[in-house]
């Protein structure tokens, strides 16, 4: 655990009690900090009870009195599309609003550090896809060369479950945009983007709101090294922005998946499966992708060049890096192969909640089997009109799959309502060389609590079809 540093003896309050907000309260109490909580589940407070902290109903009159500082979980509205209540309530009352990564950023640094030969450094990783594979994939490559590390964030470890940073170690985080937008302290050592596509819209206010959001990890934490992808006009603005910024040096790395970089600055980016590093005007090494199991279709191998640039920037070499990706084993629900029967794989990319992200599933493959739908989100699936011409055949579930029926153009498809009907029809079907894709392309909240719980019902209809 990291203590949470500059509240001894302050009273400050922790709004939701999930994994975040119970890891930033017993951390802000190990800080001396006087803690109480609340959270609308009975559930949750009991579990908070448990941990021995002290309930206080912040939705009552006067909740807030003698309060330094509200910590809210990243869930929670605090701006669109309306401040949830206590937030507001803490707004009316001057009371500083944070969050879990703000916290980490203001306490990860402690005397130790002055004893060290190497001081700690912070890869921040953020994007609207791809954020997940890109941390763990850095956080492998590192440990894969003995290279003390930890990952934590939005995957994983909360940030203040962390065991304090030692000598020479690397903490790596996956940052959302709800994390970015609120953190009041946000000091990376190396940021990273990736791309920026149409996503919780209604939480930031729109489009512009949302890049706000991920923009702040940069101008407010100035970096010492920026890694941007620059495939959008967000990425490309913002790595002008950063090299306007910096003096001296090489801050940023522009990195790109299909697009060869021109310019004699410091580059890395994906052409037909080869990663290619660019420094000065001179190619400096290069990476065959195509080979590599856990890291199958173009938007990861944008997911390589970031965390290849990641690597590079505290002085990896290529050839250990490229080492390390042969033996990185891929994330579950990502791209996810679960196996091969008859010539058929299956493969899980229950991550793919969204247009874009479904897209790039279905880039990576041909002769597609597509188990899509669950709770659509605005627009559908109309946007994927240009990348349907790998699927053979669509099995559609949840509460989107007469609306998905209407956008597949020419596209068989088949209403089937449950992941077990659409996996048993998808298999039934498969011919060998077929892939049996789930890319939902929609939030699971009509039918799983998340999409980890999905993947994982999945999966296990997969199993019984591999064993039958």
């Amino acid at each position: 655990m990291i203590p949470v540093r500059g509240y001894q003896g302050f009273r400050v309050a922790v709004l939701g009690l999930g994994r975040t907000g119970l890891s930033a309260a017993l951390a802000l109490e190990a800080g001396g900090a006087e803690v109480i909580v609340w959270d609308d589940s009975a559930e949750a407070r009991a579990k908070a009870e448990e941990a021995g902290l002290h309930l206080h109903d912040l939705s009552k009159q006067g909740a807030f009195e003698g309060v330094v500082a509200l910590i809210t979980s990243p869930g929670i509205p605090h701006l669109y599309p309306e401040p949830n209540p206590i937030i507001a309530a803490a707004y009316a009352a001057g009371v500083a609003v944070d969050n879990d990564i703000g916290l980490f950023f203001r306490s990860v640094a402690s005397e130790d550090w002055n004893q060290f030969d190497v001081i700690p450094r912070v890869i921040a990783v953020t994007g609207s896809n791809g954020k997940s594979t890109t941390s763990a994939l850095i956080h492998h490559v590192l440990t894969d060369q003995g290279k003390p590390a930890q990952l934590a964030g939005n995957i994983g470890r909360g940030v203040l479950d962390l065991d304090p940073p030692q000598d020479g170690e690397v903490i790596v985080l996956e940052l959302s945009s709800y994390q970015t937008e609120l953190a009041r302290a946000l000091s990376p050592d190396i940021a990273v983007f990736l791309n920026l596509s149409p996503d919780h819209l209604d939480r930031h206010g729109g489009k512009g709101g949302y890049f706000a959001a991920k923009r702040r990890l940069f101008a407010e934490g100035g970096p010492d090294r920026s890694i941007i992808g620059v495939d959008e006009a967000e990425g490309r603005f913002l790595a002008n922005q950063m090299r306007e910024r910096a003096e001296g040096g090489e801050p940023v790395i522009r990195i790109s998946s299909g697009q060869k970089l021109s310019g004699s600055d410091w580059s890395v980016f994906a052409r037909k499966g080869h990663l290619a590093e660019w420094r000065k005007g001179k190619q400096i090494a290069s990476i065959d992708l195509r080979d590599i199991p856990g890291l199958p279709g173009a938007h990861n191998h944008q997911n390589a060049c970031a965390a290849y640039a990641a690597c590079r920037s505290i002085g990896l070499a290529p050839r250990m890096i490229e080492a390390s990706f042969k033996s990185f084993p891929g994330l579950p629900h990502r791209s996810q192969l679960l196996g091969e029967q008859g010539g058929v794989r299956f493969v899980n990319d229950s991550k793919a909640t969204n247009v874009d992200s479904a897209a790039q599933a279905l880039r990576a493959f041909q002769n597609i089997r597509w188990i899509a739908g669950g709770l659509g989100k605005d627009g559908g699936i109309s946007a994927l009109k240009d990348d349907l011409g790998g699927v053979k055949k669509a099995y559609l579930i949840g509460h989107s799959a007469e609306e998905f029926a209407l956008q597949l153009g020419d596209v068989p498809y088949v209403i089937c309502k449950t992941m077990e009907a659409a996996v048993e029809a998808a298999a039934r079907d498969a011919e060998s060389g077929d892939v049996v894709l789930l890319a939902p392309a929609a939030a699971s909240f009509d039918q799983y609590p998340n999409f980890e719980k999905r993947g994982e019902d999945f999966a296990a209809h997969v199993a019984r079809q591999l064993h039958a």
